[in-house]
């Protein structure tokens, strides 16, 4: 085949039919969705090359596509979900549904194509070979997957899922399981506390995204960093006009922007601003006059992006350009203007008596303060809450858990005493809705989680959401930060700076789910925060986290 067409165009073979394409300097990816519609695949950080969740084959073998000039790929074949064979896409949706290894679906798709390249797949329809050649081995496949792993994030899971699903398929294992989808996704709403579908559409990619949605001849708008938005017929247009630059790491070292409170503790806490670092970026659209997209389209943001600007940036645009508009956030844009876990500095004395400082900006939603020093009461009764204003960037009291988990951290150690035992001590959270849950750590890492969040409703995302939990609880002590600097700018720009932990980082988890006569509540924050005590503990409880931010990616 000739990689170059007529005027200036380029031929390439995409899912088994050839197409010709502009050689005008895009990414394959940007080529793959915009022009061709092909939304399986997903932006979660263009041109950043880091989250793995655009990743097709080039010739069989795995590529993320976001850092691939369209013009490399001339004459090759390129492969994307959808081009998979159905065997393929069934085995791999079944596997991921019956281990909970996808809740809100966005990363999956990625994960799925890098994944099913390790894995030979004749199609039975055309004798052909689907996936790259064979490298699986059963006595190293753990390490097979967790070193193709490397190449992507996922926020939700905690990885322990993903390898379950992946042994599934390497055993030949392609039952989903029967299960009540109207249940799982029950249960899934009260963990992500937003509408949320459960089941093997979601796992393929096609769990209602806003930007996966938004009609084909949409207007594009992106925020032009000077409070506005660039607005272009395709998004590769409106981030040119914009100037899109992409982000970059820093040297500047994290700080701790709350002052410590006097007083004699037992332990004290300090932490710094955390970035809620879900896949997907902030998106909306909407036509005139019409009701916007939601940006949270299938779970997920942890609270994020609740008070997301885009639905009604949205509407405003339609209005003022008498035509559809979608507003799309990229990776950069979200660190910038999303909002951060609230950084805070406490401390605690044996008794459990003690004070927390909450850095919450210049102002902070009265309602929202009540909700919070009510939480609080609840889970450390005896530890004084303030609101302190520090600059820097947003915060939200909406992020999971916030504030009152570092309450029930310090409340679970003074609890503890001054026990000279680095592992095997249990760490207890009651959370304010109820939920109790325990953890701790033995001397290999392993995480022992149990958790009684009422009817359990579906087993399968309970524990998903939990060991997910155990992820966020674990970077949350240990590697997760963004870096401010003194005039409170963000310079942590990439997605691989935040520190979340990558499936080699993630020990073992081993949940145990009590089941109770009680209302459903969410279970998963209180395992969080009981893994977080369990985890500061284990590192013997310094001053400030995370604790080992160069362990981000080692085990």
């Amino acid at each position: 085949m000739s990689s170059d067409g007529p005027d200036g165009q380029l031929s390439l073979t995409v899912d088994g039919r050839e197409v010709s394409v502009a050689d005008d300097g895009r990414t394959l990816l940007e080529v793959l969705r915009g022009e061709l519609g092909l939304t399986t695949l997903k932006d979660g950080c263009s041109p950043q090359g880091q989250c793995g969740c655009c990743t097709v084959w080039i010739d069989g073998a795995p590529r993320v596509a976001c850092v691939t000039p369209v013009r490399r790929v001339a004459g090759r074949t390129v492969t994307t979900l959808d081009g998979l064979s159905g065997t393929a896409r069934s085995a791999w949706a079944d596997a991921l549904v019956a281990t909970g290894g996808s809740q809100c679906g966005f990363c999956t798709p990625g994960i799925i194509m890098r994944l099913a390249a390790l894995f030979p797949e004749a199609d039975p329809e055309s004798g052909t070979t689907d996936a790259a050649p064979a490298r699986w081995r059963p006595e190293s496949s753990p390490q097979e997957v967790n070193q193709a792993l490397l190449a992507h994030l996922c926020r939700c899971t905690g990885w322990q899922s993903v390898t379950e699903a992946a042994a599934r398929v390497a055993d030949g294992l392609v039952d989903g399981g029967d299960r009540d989808f109207a249940r799982a996704a029950r249960r899934a709403e009260l963990e992500g506390g937003v509408t949320q579908r459960v089941g093997p559409e979601v796992t393929l990619g096609r769990g209602g995204f806003a930007n996966d949605l938004a009609p084909a001849d949409s207007l594009v708008a992106v925020p032009d960093g000077a409070g506005d938005y660039s607005v272009g017929s395709s998004l590769a247009e409106a981030r040119k006009l914009a100037g899109k630059v992409q982000g970059r790491n820093t040297t500047v070292p994290l700080s701790y922007p709350v002052e410590m409170p006097e007083g004699s503790f037992l332990h004290r806490l300090r932490t710094t601003w955390v970035e809620p670092a879900y896949l997907e970026p902030d998106a909306s659209w909407c036509e005139p006059g019409g009701e916007p997209a939601s940006p949270v389209g299938n779970g997920g943001a942890f609270g994020g992006k609740l008070s997301s600007p885009v639905a009604d940036d949205a509407r405003r645009l339609a209005d003022e350009w008498g035509r559809t508009v979608s507003v799309v956030w990229s990776r950069e844009d979200v660190v910038r203007h999303g909002p951060k876990r609230p950084p805070v500095a406490g401390g605690i004395d044996a008794s459990g008596h003690g004070r927390l400082k909450v850095g919450v900006g210049v102002g902070v939603d009265p309602a929202a303060w009540d909700r919070i020093t009510s939480e609080v009461a609840r889970v450390a009764p005896s530890l004084v809450v303030e609101a302190v204003p520090v600059p820097g960037p947003a915060v939200s009291l909406d992020l999971r858990a916030a504030v009152w988990a570092e309450a029930a951290v310090l409340a679970a150690v003074a609890r503890a005493g001054e026990s000279s035992d680095q592992w095997g001590v249990t760490f207890e959270v009651t959370a304010p809705n109820g939920a109790t849950a325990t953890a701790r750590m033995d001397a290999s890492d392993e995480v022992f989680v149990t958790v009684a969040a009422g009817s359990v409703l579906d087993p399968v995302v309970l524990t998903s959401y939990c060991i997910g939990a155990v992820h966020q609880g674990l970077g949350w002590v240990r590697s997760e930060g963004v870096a401010v600097d003194d005039d409170g700018e963000i310079r942590d720009l990439t997605i691989r700076s935040y520190g979340v932990l990558q499936a080699r980082a993630m020990p073992k988890v081993v949940v145990a789910i009590e089941e109770s006569d009680g209302p459903p509540v969410n279970g998963s924050d209180a395992v969080m925060a009981a893994v977080a005590a369990a985890a500061w503990w284990a590192g013997g409880c310094p001053e400030a986290w995370p604790i080992d931010r160069a362990g981000v990616g080692r085990r």
